[in-house]
């Protein structure tokens, strides 16, 4: 069980989480502040070269108060230098993709939940959002995704099943995966691709 803590400054809950690879290749650790249904979260995700290039992505995430993603800042390093993506939802639904050469706008088939492929912490995040721990469902859920070190952004659809005992499953583009997650929803095994620490 993820132990969140809270402060008389705050009254939601903090916690600091980190997740590795099971080859070790690659880590993930966020700085995480729920207040509700609202999440502001710093992460780093570190990924040494194996089936792609070595990177490091800093990211931030920050969603209303009723958990639908404002905005996901990642600034990525790899060998030919660094680069930076900003993704944001305005009151529209509407959203704005800028990299240093382009701006989208999409509505990305309706999503209110942005994710990073591979990455346990966001994958917590519509767990936590629609309930699925307590053995709720939601099909396809439209994401926007976003693929690294590639950069590249796109619409999927999600599902989520809560299985009771700390096990839900996603599937996603003909893949299915059972996660094992704590009774907050954070992803404590994601099978695979990274376990807690």
């Amino acid at each position: 069980m993820t132990s969140f803590e809270s402060s008389p400054a705050d009254a939601g809950v903090k916690a600091m989480l980190t997740w590795r690879s099971p080859d070790g290749r690659r880590l993930e650790q966020v700085r995480l502040n729920v207040n509700g249904s609202r999440v502001r979260a710093y992460g780093r995700i570190v990924a040494a070269a194996a089936d792609r290039e070595a990177y490091s992505a800093s990211y931030e995430l920050v969603t209303t108060d009723s958990g639908v993603a404002r905005r996901l800042s990642v600034r990525l390093l790899r060998e030919p230098g660094e680069s930076a993506l900003d993704v944001s939802r305005d009151m529209d639904g509407r959203w704005m993709v800028q990299t240093p050469t382009s701006s989208v706008r999409s509505h990305f088939d309706g999503a209110e939940t942005v994710s990073v492929e591979g990455s346990p912490f966001f994958a917590s995040i519509p767990l936590r959002r629609f309930g699925i721990v307590a053995g709720g469902r939601r099909d396809d859920v439209p994401v926007v995704t976003l693929r690294l070190p590639e950069c590249e952004i796109d619409a999927a659809s999600m599902s989520y099943v809560g299985g009771g005992a700390g096990r839900v499953t996603v599937a996603c583009a003909g893949r299915t995966d059972e996660l094992v997650v704590d009774d907050d929803g954070i992803v404590l095994d994601y099978p695979g691709v990274a376990a807690l620490l």
